[in-house]
């Protein structure tokens, strides 16, 4: 039996949380459309937003970077104009503020001016703003950002200020008062997240006690541990839910673990009963995202293709300088002209590609190639689709105009690994290829190899038989389509051939070998055993 009845009211929007002692899945469902996942491994150190004393190391004039030691396997990079706090640089740490122009300049430093400000092993305080991805190291800054439910701590800025994203004039001048009344130590400054529209003042209070602590350990972290070491670390996957996710049009959240049950509750409590009551515990006898769909969803949401409900598809490929996506009409139909089919296929597409970077958490270069568009004005309905679709992505994007080739440029923010890495890892059977040799180009190799081979023994007087160890696969294209060509190859050479097949070795492997001694002719370079794959 369920803890609650499924379907009685139908829920616009949901978070769906699957929690196991080794991974924590966060689903959120939009009239059970998958909209937005993120997944976090308990043992895996949480590093993005972590405050950190670090340790200089290396002052690079050329990057205009010094690398700072903060204890984890590779230096942190940090530029020269983050190494001083600037309350121009803090407006962008937090996902839903940007009050002032990016336009501004940050001020730039000399090498020497660096040099006397943070020698080498001179310690300084950082906080991580994108963790390591691939062979690269995190990214830290100097400029400081606590994040609470309400608000944001700006450790060593004096600035107040409330998100752009917040428009109501009238609600502004409110949260600006409440600001100038909260009592806050010099030096420490504050932002109001969207989160905090329509707030009391006590919410605001409390937020700021909260807060007030963290920077007080920080402090005492400061003062008291040796470098490298880590201050801060941000909260958990389950605390930045209800942080961050749990607003007023989040209809409820489900999930499927007791002891994680208790603690959102608990924390959902402190911002409000009404909350709590959102909070529910699954009890079904199905995996929790068996029994939302969800599971499904995911297989579909990470392929290669995604297919659209129009017919069309588009192909999304991640290399390691862009991401390219390709739209494509497939097997639409329907009665209307050319320009208004691509036009609609477009305009899906321009939504599910929104959709794709934030379930995926992707980022960096990306390129579009989206169907040739003639008007003008279907290439500028299209992009406006597209930016209003990326409005809800906490992450910050920017949209070039569509060219007339139908090329779209684009950046999407990226913070951490997606959601892919954390989640894969590269195929070791074809090494992240994602295709292997055909049947047709082994059976050339093979022959080409047994040819050298041959022509080996005929130089050394040597009797040709020899034996082919290949993949079943491989052996039944030789036996099928190749005999006369292997029987050609026999009387040529005056030899003999016979096949054995081995269905644990890899389909582009095979071995040539003395049928007479064993001894091993020719090999192939090792690959992964397909048993072992």
């Amino acid at each position: 039996m369920f803890g609650f009845r499924f379907g009685r009211k139908t829920f616009k929007r949901e978070i769906v949380i699957n929690a196991e002692s080794l991974e924590t899945r966060v689903a959120v469902l939009e009239n059970g459309k998958l909209e937005e996942f993120q997944v976090e491994h308990p043992s895996e150190e949480r590093v993005v937003g972590g405050v950190y004393k670090g340790i200089v190391r290396n002052l690079e004039d050329g990057l205009q970077a010094a690398f700072v030691d903060i204890g984890l396997r590779k230096n942190a990079f940090l530029h020269y104009w983050d190494m001083i706090p600037e309350d121009a640089a803090r407006l962008e740490v937090a996902e839903d503020i940007s009050i002032r122009s990016t336009a501004q300049k940050k001020k730039k430093f000399s090498g020497e001016e660096i040099a006397r400000m943070f020698p080498v092993g001179s310690e300084i305080l950082v906080q991580v703003t994108k963790g390591p991805i691939s062979t690269k190291g995190p990214r830290v800054t100097a400029n400081l950002s606590i994040p609470g439910r309400y608000l944001v701590m700006l450790p060593g800025s004096n600035l107040k200020g409330v998100s752009k994203k917040i428009e109501d004039e009238k609600e502004r001048q409110r949260l600006k008062k409440v600001l100038a009344r909260l009592p806050m130590p010099e030096g420490v400054g504050l932002i109001v997240r969207t989160a905090g529209q329509g707030a009391k003042q006590r919410s605001f209070v409390r937020d700021i006690r909260g807060l007030l602590e963290v920077w007080e350990d920080i402090q005492r972290g400061i003062r008291e541990k040796p470098a490298p070491c880590c201050l801060y670390q941000e909260l958990d996957l389950v605390e930045r839910v209800v942080r961050d996710w749990l607003t007023e049009d989040i209809d409820r959240i489900v999930v499927d673990d007791p002891h994680k049950f208790e603690r959102i509750r608990d924390l959902a409590s402190r911002i409000s009963r009404r909350v709590r009551s959102r909070i529910q515990q699954y009890e079904g006898s199905a995996p929790i995202y068996e029994h939302f769909n969800i599971e499904r969803q995911l297989e579909g949401a990470f392929a290669r293709k995604i297919m659209l409900k129009s017919g069309g598809y588009i192909i999304l490929d991640e290399t390691e300088a862009l991401i390219s996506i390709d739209v494509n009409t497939g097997r639409h139909k329907g009665g209307q002209t050319q320009e208004d089919v691509i036009l609609e296929v477009n305009t899906e597409a321009a939504e599910e590609v929104a959709r794709q970077l934030r379930l995926r958490n992707i980022g960096g270069l990306i390129v579009v190639d989206f169907i040739d568009m003639k008007q003008k004005k279907n290439r500028n309905a299209v992009l406006k689709t597209l930016k209003d679709a990326l409005q809800r992505d906490k992450a910050k994007t920017n949209v070039l105009p569509i060219s007339q080739l139908g090329l779209l440029e684009m950046t999407r923010q990226r913070v951490d690994e997606g959601v892919l890495s954390a989640m894969y890892v590269d195929c070791p059977y074809c090494q992240g290829r994602g295709s292997v040799k055909s049947s047709l180009s082994m059976s050339v190799e093979i022959q080409r190899q047994i040819v050298s081979v041959m022509r080996r023994f005929k130089a050394g007087g040597q009797e040709r038989k020899l034996q082919i160890i290949v993949h079943p696969t491989i052996l039944d294209r030789l036996r099928k389509e190749d005999e006369a060509v292997l029987v050609d190859l026999e009387a040529k050479f005056a030899g003999y051939l016979s096949f054995r097949p081995d269905p644990v070795r890899h389909i582009e492997e095979f071995e040539i070998r003395n049928a007479e001694t064993g001894e091993v002719m020719y090999a192939t370079p090792k690959s992964t055993p397909v048993g072992q794959g």
